[in-house]
C-alpha cells in the first residue's frame, strides 16, 4: 500500500495530518502553555482505548487534563453549559476537542462561553452579534477530530439546538477557529462502516454546495471541487476498508476542506437538515445525504453549468448533459453506500412535521447561499419529496 500523506501548513490553521500524529499532543500542549487543559468529548469516543492512552501521554508529560465526555449527538445549549461548568470547576486553562463534529462544536463554544457573559444563543450568526465577544478572553484550543465530515476542527462557527423551539442555530465568532488541528487518520479507524458513510457524505454535502453557492469565490471553488474528488476516489474504499491509511487520510483531509469552502456559503441541503435534526435527532450527515439528490434536482437551472464542470473534473461517466452526469453519479453513490433514497424510515417524520419544519428551514442562515429562493411551500414540498421519494427522471440508483 503506498504511504498515506503526511504534511504540515498553514491553511486556513495550523495544520499537522498524519497517521500516529497524535502522540504530538503533549509537545503541541506546551506550544500553546496549555498545563490544565479540558477534553470535550462524547461518551463513545471516551471509552475508546486511544482515549485513555491520550490521558496517559499527557499525563506523563506533567500535563493535567480533565474530561468533559457527555456531549450528545445533536448537542444543545445544556451541553455547553454543563461544559463550561466543568471548565470552571477544574480551573482549566484551554480545551482539546476530540471527537467528532459535535463535540468539536461544543468544545468551541465552551471556549467562547468561559469568558463571556450571557447564553451562547447571544452569539448566534445574527447580524452583528459576533462582536459582543471579548475575543481575548476565549482560551487555546487543539482540534482532534475522529471523524471525517463536519470539518469542524477549522470552522469558525458550532452549531447548537435551541432546546426551545427545537431549531438548530448558529454560533459564531472568528476566534471559535482553533488555531491547531491535530488529523491522525488512525483514530478514525474504529468508526464503524455507516457513520463512515454518512459522515463522508456530509463532508461531500459541505464541497457540493460550497461550490453552487453563487457568488465571487474561486478559491473556494476550487477547494470545493478538489474535495469532492477526494471524496468520489476514497469515500467506497474508507467504508470497505476501514484501516486503510491512504482513504482515511483523503477523507479527513476532504472534511476540513468542505469547511474551509463553505466560507462562500452553504444551501438548501443544509436549511433542511438542520431543522429536521432538531426535531428527530436523525445523523446530521445521513440527513444531508438523502437531500442532496432532491435539492440538485430544486436547484437544477441554476447550477447546469458548474454541473457540467464538475461532471469533466471528476471524469463522470454516461453521455449528456453534466448534470444528468453528476445526478447519476450522486445516487450511485448514495446506494452503493446503502444511504436510503427517502425519509420514510424517520420515525416521527410526516407531512405535518414537513408544514412545521418547512418556516424553519426559510429562516436558517444556509439558505442565503442557495442557487435560488424558495418559498416555504416549496420547502415544505422539499421535505414531501426526501419523505415519498419523488425525484421525476430518476431512478433511486
Amino acid at each position: 500500500m503506498t504511504d498515506a500523506p503526511r504534511s504540515n501548513f498553514n491553511y486556513p490553521v495550523s495544520y499537522r495530518i498524519g497517521c500516529g500524529r497524535i502522540a504530538e499532543l503533549p509537545a503541541i500542549c506546551k506550544e500553546l502553555g496549555l498545563v490544565r487543559p479540558l477534553i470535550v468529548s462524547d461518551p463513545g469516543v471516551s471509552g475508546l482505548p486511544f482515549f485513555s492512552a491520550v490521558k496517559e501521554s499527557l499525563a506523563e508529560a506533567g500535563i493535567e487534563a480533565g474530561v468533559f465526555a457527555e456531549v450528545a449527538g445533536n448537542p444543545s445549549e445544556a451541553d455547553v453549559e454543563a461544559g463550561v461548568a466543568a471548565y470552571k470547576a477544574g480551573d482549566h486553562d484551554g480545551c482539546l476537542l476530540l471527537g467528532g463534529g459535535s463535540a468539536l462544536d461544543v468544545g468551541k463554544c465552551i471556549a467562547l462561553m468561559v469568558g463571556n457573559a450571557g447564553s451562547v444563543f447571544d452569539y448566534e450568526d445574527v447580524g452583528d452579534n459576533w462582536t459582543r465577544v471579548k475575543p481575548e478572553a476565549i482560551p487555546p484550543m487543539v482540534a482532534i477530530p475522529t471523524t471525517s465530515g463536519t470539518g469542524s476542527e477549522v470552522g469558525r462557527a458550532s452549531v447548537i439546538v435551541d432546546s426551545s423551539d427545537h431549531a438548530k442555530k448558529i454560533i459564531f465568532h472568528p476566534k471559535m477557529q482553533p488555531p491547531v488541528v491535530l488529523a491522525d487518520p488512525e483514530l478514525t479507524f474504529g468508526l464503524p462502516a455507516k457513520l463512515t458513510a454518512a459522515t463522508g457524505m456530509d463532508a461531500l454535502a459541505h464541497c457540493f454546495e460550497a461550490y453552487c453557492a453563487p457568488g465571487y469565490h474561486p478559491m473556494a471553488d476550487g477547494i470545493a471541487l478538489e474535495g469532492m474528488r477526494l471524496v468520489h476516489e476514497n469515500l467506497r474504499t474508507a467504508v470497505a476498508e476501514p484501516t486503510n491509511t491512504v482513504a482515511r487520510t483523503h477523507m479527513m483531509m476532504a472534511a476540513s476542506m468542505g469547511a474551509t469552502a463553505f466560507q462562500k456559503g452553504l444551501g438548501l441541503v443544509h436549511a433542511l437538515s438542520h431543522p429536521l435534526g432538531g426535531a428527530t435527532n436523525i445523523h446530521h450527515g445521513l440527513a444531508n445525504a438523502i437531500f442532496m439528490p432532491y435539492v440538485m434536482l430544486f436547484n437544477r437551472a441554476e447550477i447546469a453549468e458548474r454541473m457540467e464542470r464538475l461532471a469533466r473534473f471528476l471524469d463522470l461517466p454516461g453521455e449528456g448533459e453534466g448534470f444528468e452526469r453528476a445526478m447519476h453519479w450522486m445516487l450511485k453513490l448514495r446506494a452503493d453506500l446503502e444511504i436510503p433514497h427517502t425519509l420514510a424510515f424517520l420515525e416521527g417524520f410526516d407531512a405535518a412535521m414537513a408544514k412545521k419544519l418547512a418556516p424553519l428551514a426559510a429562516r436558517d442562515p444556509s439558505m442565503g447561499g442557495n442557487p435560488r429562493p424558495a418559498t416555504i411551500d416549496e420547502l415544505e414540498r422539499c421535505f414531501l419529496d426526501a419523505l415519498e421519494g419523488r425525484l421525476p427522471g430518476y431512478e433511486a440508483s
